[in-house]
């Protein structure tokens, strides 16, 4: 079972969502939710291409929340590296 870890970034940037687009007080849980399937299947996320290779991702709680993470097979980690809003023109594009 992989251990999944959010670096600070990924905090930060969950933090700046929740307060510019009023997400409810239950968002950090709903991310959670969200993260624990990576624990049993680290590759569940599709890779992305280019200047992103090799970070995957996976949709949060909601479908424009992509959550971008790395998974470093040799130490059985998952980390969470930025959490965005793909509605967004600056989020990743694969």
């Amino acid at each position: 079972m992989a251990r999944v870890e959010l670096a600070a970034a990924a905090v930060e940037d969950l933090t700046h969502l929740t307060a510019v687009l009023s997400l409810p007080q239950d968002t950090t849980d709903r991310v959670r939710r969200s993260l624990e399937p990576l624990a049993d299947f680290p590759r569940l996320g599709a890779e992305l291409g280019g200047r992103w290779a090799p970070v995957r991702f996976i949709l949060g709680p909601w479908r424009w929340m992509l959550i971008l993470y790395t998974y470093e097979e040799e130490a059985d980690r998952v980390v969470i590296v930025t959490i965005q809003d793909a509605r967004s023109g600056s989020a990743a594009r694969g």
